[in-house]
């Protein structure tokens, strides 16, 4: 079987750009790896999306983290999945937490988390943070405890 075998998007010329929310944009590919505990990070410093109420645009970093256990995203479907929310209407809190759920159905990891840093308007941002660790598993617990310490050293904020 070949490595890229499945995946349609990594290395197509014709690249369609979605702007409209589509989980079916997602793709997998095997973890070579999946005996080892290993954290897998993606820095995304270009999403926006829209307010559900005024149709304004959002912008923010989001920054998935996770550990992988069968499959992986790969990187160019996950870039699509994410343009995808351009001119979705959504609150940050609910954005990050689809993109988590997304995630976790497509590839069963052991352990994610998704954090977005979204820029001001009106005078206030907004950072939600969510994760989910695999039940019955020591990611069950990693979860938790990330979850109730995931501010605990709030970085210096000089781009917002």
């Amino acid at each position: 079987m070949r490595e890229n075998e499945g995946l349609t998007k990594l290395g197509s010329q014709g690249t369609e750009y979605k702007t409209e929310y589509d989980s079916s944009l997602l793709e997998t590919f095997d973890n070579k790896h999946p005996d080892n505990d290993y954290f897998v990070k993606f820095n995304c410093p270009e999403f926006t999306s829209l307010c559900p109420i005024t149709g304004q645009p959002d912008f923010a970093t989001i920054t998935i983290s996770y550990v992988p256990q069968q499959k992986m995203v790969e990187s160019k479907s996950l870039k699509l999945y994410l343009f995808s929310f351009r001119n979705h209407g959504d609150f940050h809190e609910d954005c990050v937490n689809i993109i988590m759920k997304d995630l976790i159905k497509l590839m069963d990891p052991k352990y994610i988390e998704v954090w977005g840093k979204f820029l001001p308007r009106g005078g206030i941002s907004i950072d939600p943070y969510c994760n989910y660790g695999k039940p019955g598993t020591k990611w069950e617990d990693v979860a938790w405890e990330r979850m109730t310490k995931h501010d605990m050293f709030p970085e210096k904020v000089d781009n917002r």
